[in-house]
């Protein structure tokens, strides 16, 4: 058993380490309401946007002409993954799950070449320590707007529009709560719904937004192409910019559960070496009171032994 000197270090550290958690908690709880206000207040006109961009798709049958963003490719054999990470660590499992997610979708999709485009130095470092081929990285930039993640978009379009990728997928994690995000992976380019084969990886293509029933008819002006060739890259990035928002607010609630998990286990453990801590003086106590008592007994006994030697030698005399 350790000494009390020791139990008593052990006890100042943790109670430090606890005093940082909390700090990191409390920023993270003032983050969290912002980057959940962000993504609410966008949520629904993504998800408005997807919608239009399928009613637009299903629309091609009729004669609409389709944009090259919303054209499937007859053979794929690349694909182009935008990883969604974070930049700094202390956020429990929220790298791991997505990382995780990513490379095993990467693994069960037929295209036989796949690379990597990473927002956040998390993802890149662990694509980078596997050897994949990383082409682009970027930051994940606290509360990004609109504007600084079009490099983002417009790389992917570029990508897909030259030919280097035949398909777009995006790997991010995705917002249900406070306590709950899943990772997910949604394909951006060609802009319509992702039904996998593979039912391994189904549970994590998000799910397709529901269309509006009944036919669709939309008035183009002044025509079609024009209409069409603005408002599709402008809607491809704004999903991207949601999935951006989705993560960060991810991010943040996980770094917030896992401070305060971690401020409660440094208190338990506080306690548990506190009760060592009070183990370990009550033995150092009693060690002392046995020695002292031992002490008195021995000198006791040298006291008696001399008084008798001296009472021998007196009675001899």
């Amino acid at each position: 058993m350790a000494n009390a000197r020791e139990v008593r270090g052990r006890i100042r550290s943790v109670k430090n380490i606890g005093q940082i958690t909390r700090a990191l908690e409390a920023v993270s709880a003032s983050r969290v309401r912002r980057a959940q206000a962000r993504m609410l207040a966008s949520r629904a006109y993504s998800e408005k946007a997807w919608e239009i961009l399928l009613n637009v798709q299903n629309s091609a049958a009729r004669g609409t002409p389709l944009h090259p963003l919303l054209t499937p490719r007859e053979e794929i054999n690349t694909a182009l993954i935008i990883l969604i990470t974070s930049d700094r660590g202390l956020a429990g499992a929220f790298n791991t799950n997505i990382l995780r997610a990513a490379q095993r979708f990467a693994d069960r999709i037929p295209e036989s070449e796949i690379r990597w485009v990473t927002v956040g130095r998390k993802g890149r470092d662990s694509l980078i320590r596997e050897r994949e081929n990383v082409i682009a990285e970027f930051s994940n930039q606290a509360e990004p707007s609109f504007a600084q993640i079009a490099p983002i978009g417009r790389l992917a379009i570029d990508e897909f529009l030259s030919g280097a990728a035949d398909e777009v997928f995006i790997a991010y994690t995705d917002f249900i709560n406070t306590l709950t995000q899943q990772p997910r992976v949604m394909r951006l380019l060609p802009l319509i719904p992702y039904e996998p084969e593979d039912l391994a990886i189904a549970e994590f293509v998000r799910d397709v937004p529901q269309v509006t029933e009944g036919v669709q008819d939309y008035e183009y002006e002044p025509n079609a192409t024009a209409i069409l060739d603005e408002i599709v890259p402008r809607f491809t990035e704004l999903q991207l910019y949601q999935t951006i928002l989705e993560s960060q607010a991810s991010e943040h609630s996980a770094r917030m559960v896992a401070m305060r998990n971690a401020s409660d286990n440094a208190d338990s453990l506080a306690d548990d070496l506190n009760l060592v801590y009070n183990k370990a003086r009550q033995q150092g106590i009693t060690e002392e009171i046995l020695d002292i008592v031992g002490g008195a007994e021995a000198l006791q006994q040298s006291i008696n032994k001399t008084a008798d030697s001296i009472e021998s030698t007196l009675v001899s005399v």
